[in-house]
């Protein structure tokens, strides 16, 4: 049996997560952020603590405690957040990976999944197709701490041959948890609004286009990459994945054929610059040769996926 700790479990991905690997493993998940994980009527299965990611001594002690031999470490702070405090970014992203990284090696813990982002690229990246490997500069607080990370990660497996695997996440859409601080999350609170019969106001250009996925296919993945055999995984930095590339006006027309009457307007803000520092879509061949990546949900029907799960949550 196999024990996993989730850091930031509370999270977008962490919240969905969890009921993917409950699905893949026999052991415990312990489930760990900043403030009181609420489990509701989750499986007898998983435990819940109060972590930051940042106190070194309570991840060694939750690792002894819980007899952990797998570590997710999602806790992070993403793009708008990091810029609106970047001392804050640069402690929680950076300094709490390399506690992470440190409790792996010094506890034994035999494999880590860290999650990147397309942040990592700056505006000297390839805008089309961007590769896995590139010499461009991020921006942001966010991304420079991803990039580090990034390279951490690899020095960590080549030094200590700690196992740790990583993704490169672009825009992901889902509905079970509202998305927080994410330059992305548009795409989210346009389908939300879209089924409260509300308008939106869009803070990036409608010609704004990012690389996307839903969140069942980026959990897929994360798995898929993390079952791999050792061998297979020849990126220790960060594989990139992404389902389909779109514009905030695609996504409108996309809802407009199941809500013809719903209005969006742009008025784009300080998120804007963040965005166009990315790529419009990003190179997957590595993860399709390597390990099997295969997204099932194009954007026609991650809108109708969408649509139809939050009709049920929201009304």
């Amino acid at each position: 049996m196999t024990n996993i700790l989730i850091t930031g479990s509370m999270g977008q991905v962490g919240s969905e997560l969890i009921d993917y690997l409950l699905a893949s493993y026999q052991g415990e998940i312990l489930a760990t952020d900043v403030r009181k994980v609420e489990l509701g009527d989750k499986n007898e299965r998983i435990q819940s603590e109060i972590l930051d990611v940042r106190d070194a001594s309570k991840l060694n002690e939750l690792i002894d405690q819980y007899h952990i031999d797998e570590i997710y470490h999602l806790a992070s702070i993403l793009s708008a957040k990091g810029e609106s405090d970047p001392f804050l970014a640069y402690n929680v992203n950076l300094s709490g990976t390399v506690n992470v990284l440190n409790s792996s090696v010094a506890k034994k813990v035999k494999k880590v999944f860290f999650p990147s982002s397309i942040a990592v690229y700056g505006p000297e990246a390839k805008r089309d197709d961007a590769g896995t490997r590139h010499d461009s500069i991020p921006t942001t607080m966010y991304g420079i701490t991803k990039m580090s990370s990034e390279m951490l990660t690899q020095y960590y497996h080549r030094k200590y041959n700690l196992d740790v695997r990583s993704i490169r996440y672009p825009g992901i859409i889902s509905y079970k948890v509202e998305p927080t601080a994410g330059t992305t999350d548009y795409s989210v609170e346009m389908i939300r609004s879209a089924v409260k019969g509300l308008p939106y106001t869009c803070y990036l250009r409608e010609d704004t286009k990012l690389p996307m996925i839903y969140m069942g296919d980026a959990m897929k993945a994360t798995l898929r990459l993390m079952n791999a055999p050792q061998e297979n995984v020849k990126v220790r930095t960060s594989y990139n994945i992404m389902a389909y590339s779109m514009t905030c006006k695609e996504l409108e027309n996309e809802i407009k054929t199941i809500y013809p009457e719903f209005n969006v307007s742009y008025v784009p803000d300080s998120r804007q610059e963040i965005a166009d520092s990315w790529p419009r879509s990003i190179n997957t061949e590595d993860a399709r040769r390597d390990w099997g990546f295969d997204p099932s949900f194009d954007l026609h029907n991650t809108v109708l996926d969408m649509v139809k799960n939050l009709k049920v949550l929201i009304h």
